[in-house]
């Protein structure tokens, strides 16, 4: 698991030196230098050579630079992965991951080009986007004992593709059924496999009051973090994913009594019970903050 936070993931186009630098510099707590969407099939080459390059000059803010490569099912993963591994990025993004046999895929390749370039073998982390295809619908809870998994994402745009719909939002802006059911599916994957789950983007980077209020209830829901794509996004998501001074004192209150009640499975407070659950829950929002 990365040491840095993983509240906020912000893409930078891998063709654009100024917006790599932006990114860089900016508070979000992985950048994704992107390859894949963000870059047209004839930029990709020069811009494997530029995030490599922008890797390389960022040896001491690394662990946060990650990228995302192409997609196994085309022509370019390994190119990608050849061309960016000597400069040992923070970490890898997956997309349009099948199921739990891709991320073994590329930890296999991880693995050979890391011995090859004398990076600690293992040490690469993954986040797989998971939803971004019908077929990868029904593998969402696979990914548990998947190497190298720290995260997993997902996206509505490529599903939309993927099954031919003309539209994949309520006349309201929400998201219809199929598409939350991929939010659901990739919260419940990522439970099942023991990892951070990643909200999607939000493309309407100018509506940060929508953004504060989507990223509040997602994490609510179980969402460790969130996608971004501009960098006027990233402080509404860090904030909306940091714990609140009020919220880290009653799950401190919470493990404090069930500290000074050992036994108890459940504990009488303020009108109503505390289980097991309410427990494990306070424990787990300490740990994130650090405190625990």
């Amino acid at each position: 698991m990365p040491s840095c936070p993983m509240r906020s993931w912000l893409f930078a186009p891998g063709d654009s030196e100024r917006k790599m630098a932006k990114a860089i510099d900016g508070a979000a707590d992985i950048v994704l230098l992107d390859l894949e969407d963000a870059v047209t099939t004839e930029n990709k080459p020069v811009a494997r050579t530029m995030v490599q390059a922008m890797l390389a000059s960022q040896t001491e803010r690394r662990e946060r630079l990650w990228v995302r490569v192409n997609p196994l099912d085309g022509p370019h993963t390994l190119a990608d992965l050849v061309a960016i591994m000597p400069a040992c990025p923070g970490g890898i993004m997956l997309p349009k991951a099948s199921g739990r046999r891709d991320v073994e895929v590329l930890d296999h390749y991880l693995s050979a080009l890391e011995v090859a370039n004398g990076i600690a073998q293992g040490s690469t982390p993954v986040i797989a986007l998971v939803t971004e295809t019908a077929e990868s619908m029904f593998h969402t809870g696979s990914y548990k004992g998947a190497p190298r998994l720290v995260a997993m994402s997902w996206g509505a745009e490529d599903l939309a593709d993927s099954i031919g719909a003309a539209a994949n939002r309520n006349p309201d802006g929400s998201y219809r059924f199929t598409y939350e059911l991929a939010r659901s599916l990739c919260l419940l994957g990522a439970a099942s496999a023991g990892v951070a789950a990643i909200e999607t983007i939000q493309a309407d980077f100018r509506d940060l009051d929508g953004l504060k209020a989507r990223a509040e209830q997602v994490r609510r829901d179980g969402f460790a973090g969130m996608l971004a794509i501009h960098p006027a996004q990233v402080d509404v998501i860090n904030a909306a994913f940091t714990p609140g001074d009020e919220e880290l004192a009653h799950a401190q209150m919470i493990v404090d009594l069930f500290a000074a009640n050992p036994g108890a499975g459940a504990i009488g407070h303020e009108g109503g019970m505390l289980d097991r659950p309410h427990l494990s829950r306070a424990r787990q929002l300490l740990r994130q903050a650090g405190q625990g």
